[in-house]
C-alpha cells in the first residue's frame, strides 16, 4: 500500500514538473514574441522618424533653392537695388516659394540638388553664347538686301522627362532669337522658326541634351554626359 502512495506521488510530482515546463515555455515563447514586435514597432518608429526628418530637409531645401531663384530674377528684370525694391523682392520671393516649392522642384529625378544647380549655372554662359550668336544671324536676316527669310513652323517630341526640364528647354528656345516656343502638348513642342538654319540648329538636339545633363535625366545617354565620362576616363589614365 505504502509503496503504491509512494509512486502515485512520484507520478503526480512528475506530471506537475511537466506542466510547470510547458507553462515556462510559453511564457518564454509569448515572452520572446512581444519583444519582437516591440522591437518592430520601434524600428518602424525610428525609420518614421528619419523619413519625416528626410522629407522635411528635402522640402527645406527645394524652398530655399526656390527662393534664391526668384530673388536673383527678381534682382535682374527690376534692375533697382534700394532698399523698398529689395524688401520688396524678398516678400514676395519668400511667399512664392512658400506656396510653390514643391512646384518647381516636383519632377525633379533623384539627384543631389547641388549637382543641379552647378549644372545650370555651367549652362548658361553656353545658352548666352548661342543668344549672341542668332543675335547676329538675325540682324544679318534683317539687314541682308534679300531678307533671307524662311519661317517655319517645327514640331518634335521630346526625350526629357520632368515638367522643369520641359520649361527650361522651352524658355532657352525663345530666350534665343530666331525661334519661339509656341506650344507643349504631352511632350511635343511646337516652335515657330525665322529661318532654315536656325531650325537646323535646333533639330540638331544639342540644346535638349544639355537641359536633360542639367537635371539629371540619366535614363539617356547624353552628349554632355559622354564628355564627362571621357574626361573622367583621361584624368584616371594619366594616373595609372
Amino acid at each position: 500500500m505504502e509503496v503504491t502512495l509512494l509512486i502515485q506521488a512520484t507520478d503526480d510530482s512528475f506530471r506537475i514538473l511537466e506542466d510547470a515546463r510547458e507553462q515556462a515555455e510559453g511564457l518564454l515563447t509569448t515572452a520572446v514574441k512581444i519583444t519582437s514586435e516591440t522591437r518592430q514597432i520601434e524600428e518602424q518608429k525610428i525609420q518614421a522618424l528619419f523619413k519625416g526628418a528626410q522629407e522635411t530637409k528635402s522640402g527645406f531645401q527645394n524652398f530655399i533653392a526656390t527662393f534664391f531663384i526668384l530673388m536673383v530674377f527678381w534682382t535682374m528684370l527690376s534692375g533697382k537695388f534700394d532698399l523698398f525694391h529689395l524688401a520688396l523682392g524678398v516678400i514676395c520671393s519668400f511667399l512664392i516659394a512658400f506656396m510653390t516649392q514643391d512646384l518647381l522642384f516636383a519632377n525633379t529625378r533623384v539627384g543631389d540638388i547641388r549637382i543641379i544647380v552647378q549644372r545650370f549655372i555651367a549652362y548658361i554662359p553656353w545658352l548666352l553664347y548661342q543668344i549672341i550668336l542668332s543675335n547676329f544671324h538675325v540682324a544679318y536676316l534683317a539687314l541682308s538686301p534679300k531678307m533671307p527669310i524662311d519661317p517655319k513652323i517645327i514640331r518634335f517630341n521630346t526625350k526629357l522627362e520632368s515638367d522643369i526640364s520641359w520649361v527650361t528647354l522651352a524658355n532657352s528656345i525663345t530666350l534665343t532669337p530666331g525661334t519661339i516656343t509656341m506650344d507643349i502638348m504631352e511632350g511635343e513642342f511646337f516652335i515657330h522658326a525665322l529661318s532654315k538654319k536656325v531650325a537646323d540648329d535646333l533639330n540638331t538636339g544639342e540644346m535638349e541634351d544639355r537641359v536633360a545633363h542639367v537635371f539629371m535625366e540619366a535614363d539617356h545617354i547624353y552628349v554632355q554626359d559622354v564628355l564627362d565620362v571621357a574626361r573622367i576616363y583621361g584624368a584616371l589614365r594619366k594616373h595609372a
